[in-house]
């Protein structure tokens, strides 16, 4: 059996340390601009961005699509640490988009549920190219790899302080930096379809990051399946692949 052990203190000053140093190199002046679900994710995001930085320098960009029933819990997190915040409603442009799209050309179900999330990384990107900022990246390690994320969507960003944490680490991270529960241990919902990330996993986040950090695993169908939406989804995580011209190919 292997043995792991976490040490969220410890992670979170080496993150914290992390950031302060992406900023040193990559904007001394810049401040960090990201999206505001109100999830785990997000929420931690933001809090280590301001034990870096200082939260005059975050910047929340909070974007329901219409309706978002747990906005809310957004406006805690923003109101929690203080940070300046706009909130951007996004559904115009999503349905500005599809309504523009020819007549002939049906959009998939799969492109109508990414539209929102690559909108919305759009509109970050505004955001931050107006604010003097860096765009943070609040995936973590268990949803990259599983392909959990949209690529151009929430996938996006100029840095990326959690993607080496699994979720049970960064809820531990959160914990350590004084987030209120609620938002640490809120039950993670895609915010696509309106279901949990767990139902449409097919196994749960506990499962998934003991596999990740033990290979441990007693269900043999969950094992495949994760198996198997890794290896699809790998691509997700690699640069885009470029031709180099000059260098000889094997046929």
């Amino acid at each position: 059996m292997m043995k792991y052990e976490f040490d969220a203190v410890r992670i979170k000053d080496a993150c914290v340390a992390w950031i302060r140093r992406f900023f040193a190199e990559n904007g001394p002046d810049c401040n960090a601009v990201l999206g505001i679900s109100g999830g785990k994710d997000s929420s931690v995001a933001a809090a280590l961005c301001v034990e870096a930085l200082g939260r005059d320098r975050v910047i929340g960009v909070l974007m329901p699509c219409g309706e978002q029933h747990d906005i809310d819990m957004a406006y805690l997190l923003v109101n929690h640490l203080g940070i300046r915040h706009y909130e951007i409603n996004i559904r115009d442009s999503v349905e500005g988009l599809k309504s523009a799209v020819p007549a002939e050309l049906s959009l998939s179900t799969q492109s109508l549920t990414n539209l929102p999330p690559r909108i919305r990384m759009a509109t970050v990107y505004a955001v931050s190219q107006s604010v003097n900022g860096r765009v943070v990246n609040t995936c973590n390690l268990s949803e990259d790899w599983v392909g959990y994320s949209t690529r151009y969507g929430d996938a996006a960003g100029d840095f990326s302080p959690m993607s080496h944490l699994t979720v049970q680490e960064v809820k531990a991270v959160g914990t350590c930096l004084g987030l209120p529960a609620v938002l640490v241990d809120k039950v993670p919902i895609d915010g696509l379809c309106g279901k949990t990330d767990e139902d449409n996993l097919g196994f749960t986040y506990a499962e998934l990051d003991r596999y990740i950090r033990t290979g441990e695993i007693e269900d043999d169908a969950k094992k495949a399946r994760i198996d198997d939406l890794h290896r699809k989804n790998l691509f997700k995580l690699q640069l885009m692949p470029a031709f180099v011209p000059g260098i000889p190919t094997i046929d």
